[in-house]
């Protein structure tokens, strides 16, 4: 059964004034632990990447605001990887890899969720938070 869930993204160093809004993705089933939440979200990424790279829509127009903050960072780029099928299985072991190497964190509203095991804390509205700790990891 299809399942919404609400997830903002950042990253330490600048950031914006304004809070991020959370963006909404809806899942194949409802995950109950980290594990199952980092393999759903993974999947739906992966699969949207692959349909609009078959569509030829993998590159949406940037906006001056995006250029701006790309701008900022050093780097203005479209995120191209040579046109190439992205491989589910390889993407759901990297964000696995990286969860467990610290490369980012994971927080249901305020709660930091440590380990892949880790039953979700679900509330009416939760909202999860991804928290990129590395400059080197790519968002």
């Amino acid at each position: 059964m299809p399942f919404t869930i609400h997830v903002r993204m950042k990253k330490l160093g600048k950031q914006r004034p304004k809070e991020l809004a959370p963006v909404l993705f809806v899942l194949e089933r409802k995950p109950e632990t980290v594990r199952e939440l980092l393999t759903e979200l993974v999947t739906l990424g992966v699969r949207d990447y692959n349909a609009r790279k078959d569509e030829g829509q993998i590159l949406p127009f940037l906006t001056k605001e995006e250029i701006a903050d790309q701008a900022a960072r050093g780097k203005i780029a479209f995120g191209m990887r040579n046109g190439e099928d992205a491989c589910e299985a390889d993407a759901i072991a990297n964000a696995i890899l990286c969860f467990e190497d610290g490369i980012y964190r994971v927080f249901a509203d305020e709660t930091e969720l440590t380990t892949l095991e880790e039953a979700i804390p679900w509330t009416e509205n939760t909202v999860f938070t991804f928290i990129r700790l590395t400059m080197l990891s790519g968002w």
